[in-house]
Order: C-alpha cells, then structure tokens, then sequence
C-alpha cells in the first residue's frame, strides 16, 4: 500500500483561539478516517508551522509496535486535570455527599447573604420602606429566591461553573436614579382608613397608601431591569462576547480580576468599622481555620458495610472555616451583647455589632412568604430606565467573565470554552429578566466573594453550588429563617469580606504567571491598567457633572461604566495588551494556551473540556452537525459558511482529488489530520 498526503489542498490560516472552540471538532458523524488513519500501526499527521508549508509525520506506533510509554487521550486529560486541581478536596466534578453539600451549601448562602442583604437595604430609603420592616423582609426573601433559582440555572445548564448566582451592584447606581426621577418620598404616608377614603377634604391631606406607593416605584425599576437584559441575552446566546474572547489574554484578564477585589475595599471597611475588634476576631477566626489547622481532621465514627462502626478523620477545619468563624464570632457578639458590653446609642462606636439590631425583621416577618413574579403588579417601561439599566448590564457582563477565568481556576477546572462563556451570560440575561419579573430590585450577576470562597475552603465541587442555590430558594421562602441571619453583625460580614476580597484579588493577580514579567511593554499594561482602574472611576465619581453629553440617559451610561474599576482597568488592559507590539510568548497567550489545550490535541481536549457539556443530551447533540453552528451548544466550532469571512468555516473545507472524498478536517490552530489512500 502507499500512502499519498494531499499537502496542496491544506491552507494557512491565523491561529484563532485557546481551547474554546475545539472540544467538538471531530463530530461523531465525521468518516472514521477524517482526523487520522492507523494502516499496518502507522499514524499519519501533517503538522501546519506558523510560518509554513512544512509538513512533518507524526508517528504514535512505529512498524506494528505499540508506544507503551504513550498515554490515552482520556489518561492525558486526567494528567492535566490531577495538576490543576492542587491540593483541592473536591475539585468541579466531584460529589461530596450529600450531608456535606448541605452543609457546604449552606456556607455558600452565609458568604454570599451580606452583599446580597445589602440590595434590598440600600434600595429601602429610595422605594419609601425604610421604616417599613415587613416590607424589607418580603424583598429580602424575593432576592434570595432569585438568587437560588438563577443559581441552579447557571451551575446546571449554563456556564457549568461552581458559581453563585447574585444581587448586582452594577445595577444599584441606575436603580437609585430612576427612583430619583420618580420623586421624593411623600411624609403622608401609611394604610388609608375608609374615612380618609371616602373623605373630601384637600388630596394633599389624603393618607397615601404606602404598600401601592413603593409597589408603583418598583413597577418602574422591574420593567427597566427586564427590557435591559434582553440585550444581555442577546450578546450572550448569538455569541458575540465569545467573538471578543479571542484577544482577550492573561493582561486582560489579571487587572479586571484584581480590580473586582480591589474596588471592594470600601465595602469591606464599611462593614468592619461597625467595631473593628469584632471584624478582626472574624478574620483571625478564618485564617485559623483555613490556614493554619486546616490540614488536622477531627476523629468521628463512620459506618460501612464492609467495616462496620470504625473511626474516620473528617476535615472539619479545612472543608468549613466560613460557617465556622462566623458562627464563633457571632456567639461572641451575642454573650458581649447580652452582658451590656456594647453601647446602646446609634451614635456610638460599637453600636453595629450587637446582635439584636434587626430584631424587629425576626418578630414581623412571615413564617411562609411564597415570592411569584408579578407580585408587586404589572412593570412599567421607561426609556430613560433602560438606558440607565443598559450601563448595568454591560458592566455585569465584563465582571462576569473575569469571575468566570477565577472560578475555574479555583475549582481545579480548565478556562472556559466560548461555548460555555456565550451559555453563561445568556443564563445570566435570562436571570436578570426573571429577577425583574419577580421585582428583586437589582438583576443577578457572578458573585466574587464566593469565589474567594473556593480558595478558602478548598471545595471546587459543582454540586455544592447546587445544592447552595436550592438552600436560597427554600430559605427565601421561609421568611423566618432568613430574617434570622440580618441580625448578623455587620463587623462579621466585614471581616468575612476583608478575606473573600483579598483571594479574589489574589487569583487575579496569579494570571501573570503566564506573563513575561521582564518585558517592560507588559509591566506598562499591566501597572497603568491597574492604577487608572483606581483614578478614573474615583475621579469621574467626584466629578459626575463633567459627563454631559445632552442626554440624560447617555449620561448615566457613561457614568456608570466609568465608575466600575474592573471595566476601566479590563479596557485599558484589553487595548494595549491588543494594540502594543509584542509576541504570544512575552504576553503569556502562548503559555496559557499550551497550558490548558492538552498540546493542542483534540482527543485531549474534548476529554479536558467535558466538564463545560450539557448534563444531558450530548449523545444526541453530537449526532446532529448543525448543532456545531449553535454558539452556546458544546460542539460549537464557528460558522460553516465559506463566503462569511469565518476562519474557521474556511478551515473545515471538504476536499476532493482522484475521485476519492477525504476530508481535511481542522483539530487545532495549527494541526490538521488528514486520512491516508490505502
């Protein structure tokens, strides 16, 4: 037999992305021979350099015999997930059981209850409910619900990451501006009796109904948030931020991280300065358990069948140390609390971090409050409203994507492919449209502070995540339980911040690992992104008035997104790091990509990447091509059409020659296999 290699049909194309695009390429309904092609033990592969026409023959068996030494793509995969997991206890796919995702879970909804808490709480004065405790609880209860419910999404269908699910800050600042143009909040306020109903005296003397007053001023908040994120939507599910995925690299990616850490500081001492004493027991308690005796196991009794009773080790410290330090500092609170040891006086140092603050919230809650959307009435639409919830959305939107690149390298998973990027902020969209429709008051994004979470506690489990979204679902529902937790402290909350913070930022500033720090090009992107992420936003803050472009709502958008850290610094970033001279090598692209593309193989890969595949269905999604044109679909490998100008729809051009029909197929950026003629 011989062997003829079709070197004349094969083009050149640029290198077009790291991992995302290749788990699928070889579809299950590809020929046989389409990639490779094994004839008496020989393997055929022609090897494209960048610079090319070179063609090399990669041998994997020679004359019959069989590479002992040469691993399976699966054992490969393994290899490189067994590195990137570290010294985790459960990395992504793994599954505790299931007392201890309940448990880890609930550790999840702690972390993430003070920035979520806060919302509702800092939209109370605007929507006229400041004194109205019930009211507070009710939308307390709304946002967890929400919380919970996109949470379950995210982790199961969309970007398939350990990722809590979220109130937004993004959309608070255009939240409070609406409220603002809807007017001030009116002193006759509270539940009109029959005769103030039926009276004819002076309307201004009327008592206004204050349930329909901050219902009304919700409708219009509701309505803006859902019609905003339909473009959420949009971006995410027609792929267009995966389009902008293929220049972002480690310079884009380490001052956006960093920043979302960074820009935190202020709610983090917000939160201590209740009474700092309180904050740092609460940080001393978290680095104890999470650092220094994480690595000892306390002794319990374990029962199998094979064993019996017997003793086991369980690492309590290690799995834990949030649930654990909060608890201890907050019975520490309530004994000084009880013992008259903080003031009484709002106005006194100290105040903040008595326990029986928000009592009222316990005593009027109800036991059972079953959030609905539309329970505050039909939303209204304004276009000032959604433009300004425009500013929100494109800010939440770059966050997310930073925090997803952190989350999976702390869950001991590979980058994201675009698939599941493009999957992950439609979910997000979606979300964000049914926390308007259940009127939460602010959309959902990614939450860093749990992230931060998977480096304390060195859980990366997907399952705990899940487990922690049906945990916000019931416990939003139990009005009861969940005001039980606003009588935390708020110097805990910021004591557990100041370390959530301080990992975040930490796992940022871990991408330049990939970065040549000798190169003076990448120090100026990476120290000027960083620093003007801090000038810029500081500045426009002090000085709103400066932006005035004639149009209000135009205003607010560019008010916004040049107030959010992390979207200035990953602009800037973003800009140099893709305009300013310098080689895949010295930017880390080159690394990064050899680092988590399994050396470009695509048998590798699709073994690396399965666990961004849908939980279901992949058989049946695999048998069917058109689903590689879906931008959110695992097999996604980019557009087919010949004439759109796709490098990749160019790279999987069918071949014909001698009346044979082999294939070129394109498994990586610069490798293609092509079949061999017997």
């Amino acid at each position: 037999m011989t062997s003829l290699v079709y070197d004349d049909q094969a083009k050149i194309y640029p290198s077009i992305s790291m991992v995302e695009n290749k788990t699928d390429e070889i579809g299950e309904d590809d020929p046989p021979d389409t990639y490779k092609e094994t004839n008496g033990g020989s393997t055929l592969a022609v090897e494209l350099e960048e610079n090319a026409n070179a063609v090399s023959l990669e041998m994997g068996e020679i004359d019959g015999v069989a590479n002992e030494e040469e691993l399976s793509a699966e054992e490969q995969a393994q290899a490189i997930l067994k590195e990137l997991r570290g010294d985790l206890t459960y990395a992504i796919e793994d599954v505790p059981p299931w007392y201890t995702c309940l448990l880890l879970g609930f550790q999840h909804y702690l972390t993430m209850f003070g920035a979520t808490l806060a919302i509702p709480l800092l939209l109370a004065d605007a929507l006229c409910i400041k004194e109205n405790l019930v009211a507070q609880g009710e939308l307390i209860g709304t946002i967890f619900t929400v919380s919970g419910l996109v949470t379950l999404l995210q982790a199961t269908l969309g970007v398939r990451l350990p990722i809590v699910q979220g109130g937004t800050f993004s959309f608070l600042g255009p939240a409070l501006t609406i409220l603002a143009l809807e007017g001030e909040c009116p002193s006759n306020t509270g539940i009109p009796s029959n005769e103030s109903m039926n009276a004819t005296e002076d309307p201004s003397d009327m008592v206004i109904d204050e349930n329909e007053l901050w219902m009304s001023r919700m409708r219009v908040v509701q309505g803006s948030i859902m019609v905003a994120s339909i473009v959420e939507v949009i971006i995410g599910f027609t792929g267009l931020i995966g389009i902008m995925l293929r220049y972002i690299g480690p310079l884009t990616i380490a001052p956006t991280i960093t920043l979302i850490g960074l820009s935190l500081f202020g709610a983090a001492s917000s939160f201590s300065s209740g009474h700092w004493g309180i904050a740092f027991l609460t940080i001393a308690l978290m680095a104890l358990f999470s650092q220094y005796i994480a690595r000892f196991s306390i002794p319990c009794l374990g029962f199998s069948k094979e064993e019996g009773c017997h003793k086991i080790s369980f690492p309590l410290f290690k799995m834990f140390p949030v649930i654990l330090s909060v608890l201890t500092a907050w019975a520490f609170s309530a004994i000084l609390t009880a013992a008259g040891a903080f003031p009484s006086d709002p106005e006194t140092y100290g105040y903040q971090a008595r326990t029986d603050l928000r009592v009222g919230v316990l005593e009027e809650s109800a036991w059972i409050k079953i959030p609905y959307p539309g329970q505050w009435g039909v939303p209204r639409v304004t276009i000032a409203g959604i433009f300004g919830m425009l500013a929100g959305v494109f800010a939440s939107i770059f966050e997310s994507v930073g925090d997803y690149y952190a989350c999976a390298r702390l869950a001991g998973a590979p980058p994201p492919p675009v698939h599941a990027i493009n999957r992950g902020i439609g979910i997000e969209g979606l979300g964000c449209i049914l926390a308007g429709a259940f009127g939460s008051g602010s959309g959902t994004t990614s939450y860093g502070e749990n992230i931060g979470a998977l480096g304390i506690t060195k859980i990366g489990s997907r399952r705990a995540i899940q487990y922690g979204g049906l945990l916000m679902v019931l416990m939003g529902m139990f009005a009861k339980f969940g005001a039980l937790f606003v009588t935390i402290p708020d110097p805990i909350i910021g004591g557990m911040f100041c370390v959530m913070f301080a990992m975040v930022t930490a796992v940022g500033i871990s991408n330049l690992q990939f970065v040549n720090l000798n190169s003076t090009r990448n120090l100026f992107v990476i120290g000027f992104s960083l620093i003007m992420g801090f000038i810029i936003p500081t500045w426009i803050s002090a000085n709103e008035d400066f932006i005035n472009t004639g149009v209000p709502e135009l205003d607010g958008i560019f008010i916004v997104l040049l107030e959010t850290n992390m979207f200035v610094g990953g602009i800037i970033g973003f800009f140099f790091d893709n305009t300013l001279p310098g080689s895949d090598e010295d930017r880390g692209i080159a690394q990064w990509r050899s680092k988590y593309s399994a050396g470009q193989d695509p048998a590798v890969t699709r073994e690396l990447l399965r666990t961004y595949d849908f939980p279901f269905g992949m058989d049946w999604v695999r048998r069917f091509s058109f689903f590689r044109y879906i931008p959110f679909c695992p097999t996604f490998t980019g557009c087919p059409c010949m004439c759109c100008g796709s490098v990749r729809g160019r790279l999987r051009k069918w071949t014909k020659r001698d009346g044979q029909e082999p294939y070129v197929h394109v498994a990586s950026e610069t490798k293609i296999y092509i079949p061999v003629q017997k």
